[in-house]
């Protein structure tokens, strides 16, 4: 009963000592792998901001972009359709000014360099996003190493220990344990849900991006005095 008591105390100590611990010394009680989680957190916001905004940017496009295209197709004003998609300068009107150049020839060919741009330009906007996915996976990992290895140390600690094993000789490697393994979830979660939002941000531009390329084919089709 006695031993219960003091394990109790020790514990309520512990967490007294946790409580007025700052961040910095709880980031330097979780040891040497909390370095490697901070820099793979840095990499996630920097990959998630970068591909964000290049993502934002692809995104804009003129509502009356296709109609116009149609209407200088139509008109015979081939080199200013050109001049209007590179103006716009985005996945979609690089992918439409390809089929522009592509006039003359069979729809066949001018669909299958339609196709070769988009996934040309869908690659370049999913650059990154292998990396914060590994992220997603990877930190939790190191922060599960970090587990083991803070509870090996403890172990290690109480053998070390002679006589009675008191708590305060676990807590550091409790710490390491720890800290490690909240570390390790707070890069991994961001990382995952960040990964997440953005390949359904560019999902949904693939689909804007077919849209545009069947209308395109369709104004091909189409008679000119429609």
């Amino acid at each position: 009963m006695s031993m219960l008591l003091q394990a109790t105390e020790a514990v309520a100590e512990t967490t007294e000592k946790a409580q007025t611990m700052g961040l910095g010394e709880l980031f330097l009680a979780g040891g040497w792998l909390m370095w490697p989680l901070l820099a793979l957190g840095g990499l996630t916001i920097f990959i998630f901001c970068e591909r964000f905004w290049a993502i934002k940017q692809a995104s804009v496009m003129d509502v009356n972009f296709m109609n116009r295209i149609r209407d200088l197709i139509y008109e015979g004003k081939i080199a200013a359709a050109v001049q209007l998609c590179r103006s716009s300068s985005t996945p979609i009107s690089h992918m439409i000014e390809k089929g522009i150049e592509r006039i003359g020839r069979p729809l066949s060919d001018v669909n299958t360099s339609i196709e070769n741009v988009a996934n040309l330009e869908v690659s370049k906007l999913e650059r990154g996003l292998p990396f914060l996915a590994m992220i997603a996976g990877g930190a939790p990992m190191i922060g599960f190493l970090g587990t083991v290895l803070g509870m090996v140390q403890a172990f290690m600690n109480m053998a070390a220990a002679s006589g009675t094993v008191d708590m305060s000789i676990l807590a550091s490697g409790m710490y390491v344990a720890m800290v490690t393994t909240v570390g390790g979830l707070m890069v991994g979660i961001p990382a995952y849900f960040g990964y997440s939002y953005l390949v359904a941000r560019i999902e949904r531009l693939v689909f804007q991006m077919e849209a545009n390329s069947i209308a395109f084919m369709d104004i091909l089709n189409q008679p000119v005095e429609q």
